[in-house]
């Protein structure tokens, strides 16, 4: 479809070249008619008036006369100031002969040549995953995925949060009231406690908070048995992610967490210093960023201590020197914006001029029948406990619907968590959501295992259907078939839109308008019994929803399912 929209571009541009009207972007104006008996492609013609000096009613009737049937466009109606393309039917039927031909239809190559590191999940080590981390998680896997599909050479960046204080509270806390049998044995569920006792026990006892302090600043000056015990609180953590990642299929090129920039940020601060932008200001090192409407970005504390910046300044540096990227995206909540708006202006102040590569891509807030996520209060709903719902609950919903399917759990596995992660990602991420398992597992409705419930519904026509060919003689689709045809052409265009709005919604929305059309197609047009032509035709439409709803699937991070 784009390549006909080029077409009637680059025709309308000419035209208006002649008559001395230059610049205008005829591709920016198409829309999609009211009504699919208006014609397949619209273009309103009001744009044009004013440089033209004429109705839009006269010159779409004018531009109408430059388009005859040529096998692709069927026939160009002007109707009160709008140009409707129809475009011939063969085209439906040649487009899905490509559709089947092409097992790469929808890649691009727009990223070819070129690295984006995308920084995404990075939790805190020693604490559990928690509703609160799907976002980062699922919305950077899906772009990750997103980019991979359109050419780049992606670095996915596991940012751990394995530095700062909060070590030094929960090694003093391990020290008092912890144990390594009891680490061994509830594993982060142990550390997380620890880590919410000192918490809790701080508030009656502010000298734990000093002894916290001096027992990070020994941590960070290299003493060898507090080190050692920081590398056992990481280990025990990242066992534990890695069974999360490994559910969700999610992998990481790069797991250096801000410990690995300890000792590399003693040159950026010299850095800082000796290009003039570090003040001191009440004992600690700031840079001031009044004149861009920003507090100033904090970069030492009184006591010399690193902060987030100073470690993510750092981090920034070390990756354009490492893998010099086009881009380096960071997928964090909302709440973060200031922070990643203030370190990306200290890097564009210090002269890195790729600072404009760095990109920060926010969402919304993400809660569970409306509580509030605080590991501090320990007021959290763990990741893993709502997957083994989620599996439990999509177990049952099979039982009912497919007693007889064989490995019913592999399948719940696959839809239950298939549920969350298009849960997550079905709206725009900017939105704040709350997690609903009526919405969340319905196979009828906006959800994720109507998406692979449909998947597995075209799965089985192919299979039924055997060997298809792509010889359908003349026969003439008919409206519900263009329109599945229509919906699988625009897949491409969907990509581009997802990969450039950095929103996976785009194909989450797109799968589920797809699965519509489908399913209608699917209830009104039969496959078995009918013409051998028109049996052949129909089962290469499902051959073209089987390749690009797989397609959606997988960039969405969920996996396809042959049968449910």
């Amino acid at each position: 479809m784009q390549k006909i929209k080029n077409f009637i571009s680059e025709k309308i541009s000419e035209y208006l070249a002649s008559k001395g009207v230059e610049g205008v972007d005829v591709s920016s104006l198409f829309s999609k008619p009211a009504d699919s008996s208006m014609g397949d492609i619209a273009l309103p013609c009001f744009k044009f008036a004013g440089a033209l000096k004429k109705s839009p009613v006269v010159i779409a009737e004018e531009l109408s006369a430059l388009f005859v049937a040529d096998g692709t466009i069927a026939k160009a109606d002007a109707v009160k100031g709008y140009l409707n393309f129809f475009i011939d039917k063969n085209y439906y039927k040649d487009s899905l002969c490509l559709i089947l031909a092409n097992s790469e239809f929808g890649k691009s190559n727009v990223g070819e040549g070129k690295t984006v590191c995308i920084d995404f999940s990075s939790p805190n080590i020693a604490k559990r995953f928690h509703v609160g981390h799907l976002g980062t998680t699922v919305i950077g896997n899906s772009l990750k995925r997103i980019h991979q599909f359109c050419g780049y050479n992606v670095i996915g960046i596991n940012h751990l949060g394995d530095w700062g204080t909060q070590f030094g509270k929960l090694i003093v806390a391990f020290e008092k009231w912890g144990s390594r049998e009891k680490i061994e044995e509830r594993g982060v569920s142990e550390l997380a406690d620890l880590y919410v006792k000192f918490c809790a026990e701080a508030e009656n006892d502010p000298a734990l908070d000093e002894e916290a302090r001096k027992a990070f600043a020994k941590l960070e000056t290299g003493f060898e048995e507090y080190l050692e015990i920081w590398q056992y609180f990481k280990e025990i953590s990242l066992r534990e992610y890695q069974k999360t990642y490994d559910l969700l299929g999610v992998e990481f090129e790069s797991w250096n967490g801000e410990s690995f920039f300890n000792d590399k940020m003693e040159a950026v601060v010299k850095e800082l210093e000796s290009s003039g932008l570090l003040t001191v200001d009440e004992g600690a090192s700031i840079v001031r960023l009044d004149k861009y409407n920003m507090p100033p970005a904090l970069i030492l504390k009184r006591d010399g201590a690193t902060l987030y910046a100073t470690r993510d300044i750092t981090a920034a540096i070390w990756r354009k020197n490492e893998y010099d990227f086009h881009k380096c995206l960071y997928v964090t909540s909302a709440g973060q914006s200031l922070h990643f708006a203030q370190y990306f202006k200290v890097l564009e102040l210090m002269g890195k001029e790729w600072a404009k590569d760095l990109v920060h891509i926010p969402y919304g807030t993400m809660s569970m029948g409306g509580e509030k996520l605080a590991s501090r209060t320990g007021n959290i709903v763990l990741l893993d406990d709502l997957f083994d719902d989620a599996i439990e609950k999509a177990e049952k919903i099979i039982e009912e619907k497919n007693a007889a399917l064989a490995d019913k759990r592999k399948v719940a596995e696959a839809v239950g968590v298939g549920a969350i992660v298009f849960w997550t990602l079905s709206g725009s991420r900017i939105k704040d959501t709350n997690f609903s398992w009526e919405s969340a597992l319905s196979f009828e409705g906006n959800a994720g295992p109507y998406v692979q419930y449909t998947y597995a519904r075209a799965s089985s026509v192919l299979r039924k259907a055997g060997d298809v060919g792509a010889d359908f003689g003349d026969y003439e689709p008919c409206a519900e078939e263009i329109e599945v045809i229509k919906k699988l052409l625009q897949f491409p265009e969907k990509v581009i839109m997802a990969l450039n709005e950095y929103e996976p919604s785009v194909i989450s929305r797109y799968a589920l308008e797809f699965c519509a059309l489908f399913n209608s197609f699917y209830h009104n047009c039969r496959i078995v019994g009918v013409d051998e032509n028109i049996a052949a035709f129909r089962a290469c439409i499902a051959k073209g929803a089987v390749n690009v709803l797989g397609k959606c699937l997988d960039l969405l991070g969920m996996r396809r399912t042959e049968e449910i």
